[in-house]
């Protein structure tokens, strides 16, 4: 998603009335607006994925909180619902076979064998795929195929 269609997608959460979308999109938007004036420069399509990613995180931990906490049920179902139009806005993560053959890609041209080498691999996967990917089922697979 870039900054244009997020634009886009504030005005339709507006127009349909859907207040919750509304919100978490507002607030995505008010964090990509720091960036433009405290760092004097256009938002890049990577500020909003990085933003997005970074208020998922944020979102959750609100979420966790408030259900350790015993808040109202109401709460925690409008946190759920903004993580998952969040999430919506992700680009699409590399898992299953698709991540398996990537791993499998990435080993061999790295040449990486033990378990040292995890860090290393690791971070080729994530330069391969601009982050997106499953990082729990990458390590798993990982420490599977090296020794």
């Amino acid at each position: 998603m870039n900054y244009s269609e997020l634009q886009d997608e504030i005005k339709t959460a507006m127009k349909t009335k859907d207040k919750v979308r509304l919100s978490i999109l507002r607030q995505l938007h008010g964090e990509l607006k720091n960036i433009e004036v405290n760092e004097r420069r256009d938002v890049t399509e990577k500020d909003v994925d990085d933003m997005l990613k970074r208020l998922i995180k944020q979102t959750k931990e609100t979420l966790d909180g408030s259900i350790k906490a015993g808040n109202d049920q109401q709460r925690t179902d409008t946190l759920t619902e903004q993580v998952a139009i969040l999430e919506g806005y992700l680009p699409e993560q590399v898992s299953g076979d698709a991540l398996i053959a990537l791993i499998d890609q990435v080993l061999a041209e790295t040449g990486a064998s033990t378990k040292k080498d995890m860090g290393r691999v690791m971070g080729a996967l994530t330069q391969a795929t601009g982050g997106n990917f499953d990082k729990a089922a990458a390590a798993k697979e990982l420490g599977a195929k090296l020794s």
